[in-house]
């Protein structure tokens, strides 16, 4: 296998020495350490052993050098080059890729000699059925997500009116032009030809991102709105965007041929790039050599998954393509949501740091309150950020509004206890607690399953349950239960938001404990007080005597996750536990109208929530709260990353305490329990 470890005279692993004459590669460091963990040694200097290799980046200016290199000491060539899936920024501007492609044969773009990604593509059975859903899985998330190999641009941008024909420009000189037997000829040719093939039709030119950001020169510009009726696209808009609406699409080598068959398109292609003849193209220039015919689930298998090394940079190691895939999405989503920039309302000094760090890695967080807040965010286009259910008065509807809370996977200890999020959500239409308006997550839940998702979410569950993982994860030892039908009643904090927008008759702990004995006389009542509760810095306490008048067991300070495993059923006014519950394939009565009730999932026997009418699987409720909804920030490198990467930080123990500081003031809130307004 390419880069795999040879062994030295003592019989131990080293890896294998790659020669380079290209500075990027010594002063780029994500593309050392990729090539490091497939293993291979990048060195300077002269390839004397016959097991050396010569390490070039694909066709580029400075591969010349190399290539005569390994004539001279007859060493074999590895071409390195950018994958499919590169990065949310541009790598012109410093953005470090999601992994690398290698190829001993050749170069994908390069049509004169076959690459290892044509070997794969010709003769590869591409018919396991797992493979090939992994593909189709991966081709729903890229659409789902506008994903591309670069992703500057912006799904809400609007789109031109449909019926177009797309011509896609490149960048002039580009190494897949000269090496995909095209030239600059070759575009204009391909323009007379796109609008002599669809008289009267509109052209929109897609101009290279990079040509957009003033970098390279492309093939088109405004001279050419004279033969016709030409524009150019909006650069914000995303491939899948532009595809939606072309009648046809034009391209001489461009990846966003590659992209339009995952589209659905079947792309005119005028040059000889790697997805052109496998019968998924109108090929100009046909590649003779190339006559399998090729699915685009198959195509997609053998350039996405199979070809590609592609690297986790929160876990620091290769992974998979679903990883990175989940990475990409998770780092794309932030720049999107974050890019106008935030003023922030109603946050608490201890809170600002973190918010800052999850929303401002573009534009730094403003913090203004009141009226103030809602002037700047007007005067500026920033979004205004609001902790919970309530935003600023004066706020109307020409404001965009964020309502903020910890997410469901938060951390390891208590938020009370200023123990810092490793999740947030923001929700532009209600908040998940607040069941009397439809919140982003509502309409996560009740959306169609695409591909992959249920499986994903199934993944997720077993990690989360295998490390007994919850919001909190503050552990503790779980006592003897006595034996018999048992009945876990939840308790919450009195005053919480969630009591207050979501209970029904039943408002207090004591009344839950009431309703639960009441209809089950015979079962074990199993009672487990908020940790806030226990901790004594939120109300809601129920005294022992209430406790031993009804014949319930407190369980103090126990392991949630032990616990549920124990349990026969769960009843709760509004608790996540009841979602983690759900997780465990536990029975669920609710009391009151949490996000996790009306679905058809739980016994509702609290109010009604007349806009949750889809029955979604456990799975997709599960992809909707702790995947799709929440944002994650990995607290080891920084990244915005995937909720898969919290669960391996919250099982490993690799989540940040507050310092001391924090835990003097999270005492001070003991104190201060009834008076909440002070520091949350």
């Amino acid at each position: 296998m390419s880069g795999a470890p040879t062994r030295d005279a003592a019989g131990r692993d080293s890896a294998r020495r790659l020669f380079v004459y290209n500075g990027g590669f010594l002063t780029q460091a994500r593309i050392r350490r990729i090539l490091a963990l497939k293993g291979w040694d990048v060195r300077l200097g002269a390839p004397l052993r016959p097991e050396d290799h010569v390490g070039v980046w694909g066709k580029s200016p400075t591969a010349p050098r190399g290539e005569a290199v390994a004539e001279r000491f007859a060493r074999p060539v590895l071409r390195v080059e950018d994958p499919f899936l590169r990065s949310v920024q541009l790598g012109r501007e410093g953005a470090p890729p999601l992994g690398l492609l290698l190829d001993e044969r050749g170069v994908h773009f390069a049509a004169d000699s076959p690459s290892d990604l044509e070997i794969l593509l010709a003769t590869h059975p591409l018919d396991d059925s797992h493979l090939l859903g992994r593909a189709r899985a991966g081709m729903a998330q890229i659409a789902a997500g506008h994903l591309s190999k670069y992703n500057l641009s912006d799904p809400a941008a609007t789109p031109p009116p449909p019926g177009y024909v797309l011509v896609i420009d490149q960048t002039r000189g580009d190494a897949s032009i000269i090496h995909g037997g095209a030239t600059a000829a070759t575009f204009r040719e391909m323009l007379f030809v796109a609008m002599d093939e669809h008289p009267g039709r509109p052209i929109l030119i897609r101009s290279h991102p990079e040509t957009g950001a003033g970098h390279r020169p492309g093939h088109y510009g405004p001279d050419d709105r004279a033969m016709g009726p030409i524009e150019f696209a909006d650069p914000a808009l995303t491939p899948q965007t532009l595809f939606e609406g072309a009648v046809a699409v034009y391209t001489v080598s461009s990846q966003m041929g590659f992209e339009a068959i995952l589209a659905g398109h079947r792309p005119h292609v005028f040059g000889q790039p790697f997805y052109a003849g496998w019968g998924l193209t109108d090929d100009r220039q046909p590649v003779w050599r190339r006559q399998r015919k090729l699915t685009r689930a198959q195509l997609f298998a053998a350039a996405m998954i199979l070809y590609p090394v592609w690297y986790d940079p929160c876990r620091d190691r290769l992974c998979s393509f679903e990883e990175m895939l989940n990475q990409l999405e998770a780092e794309v989503r932030a720049c999107r949501e974050d890019r106008a920039g935030y003023v922030a309302s109603g946050m608490r000094l201890w809170k600002r740091a973190h918010l800052q760090k999850f929303y401002g890695r573009g534009k730094p967080v403003l913090f203004r309150e009141g009226g103030r807040a809602v002037e700047e965010a007007r005067a500026s286009g920033r979004t205004l950020l609001a902790w919970g259910a309530a935003a600023p008065a004066a706020a109307g509807p020409d404001l965009a509004v964020r309502r903020v809370e910890d997410g469901l996977l938060r951390s390891r200890g208590l938020g009370a206890e200023l123990v810092p999020p490793l999740s947030l959500v923001s929700d532009a239409s209600g908040i998940y607690y607040d069941p009397t308006r439809e919140s982003d997550l509502d309409r996560l839940i009740a959306a169609p399953p695409a591909a992959g998702e249920e499986e994903r979410a199934r993944k997720l569950i077993a990690a989360i349950t295998r490390a007994g993982l919850t919001k909190y994860n503050i552990g503790g030892a779980l006592p003897a239960l006595p034996q018999g039908r048992r009945i876990l009643v939840v308790g919450q904090v009195e005053d919480d938001a969630s009591i207050r927008l979501g209970a029904g008759e039943v408002r207090t702990n004591l009344a839950l404990l009431d309703r639960a004995r009441a209809e089950n006389p015979g079962a074990v009542i199993l009672y487990k007080p908020h940790p806030d509760v226990e901790a004594g810095l939120r109300p809601g306490l129920i005294a022992p005597a209430d406790l031993t008048a009804r014949g319930a067991l407190l369980v103090r300070a126990a392991d949630p996750a032990a616990l549920l495993v124990e349990v026969d059923e769960v009843w709760t006014i509004t608790s996540t536990l009841g979602f983690e519950a759900l997780m465990r394939g536990r029975p669920v009565a609710c009391l009151g109208a949490p996000f996790y009730a009306g679905w058809g999932l739980t016994r509702d026997l609290g109010p009604s929530i007349p806009h949750r009418k889809a029955r979604p699987t456990p799975e997709k409720l599960v992809h909707a709260a702790l995947i799709a909804y929440p944002r994650y920030r990995d607290p080891k490198t920084g990244l915005p990353c995937p909720a898969e990467v919290i669960v391996d930080r919250l099982a490993q123990g690799q989540v940040p305490r507050p310092g001391a500081g924090y835990r003097v003031l999270s005492k001070l809130q003991g104190l201060l329990a009834g008076q909440p307004w002070l520091w949350r």
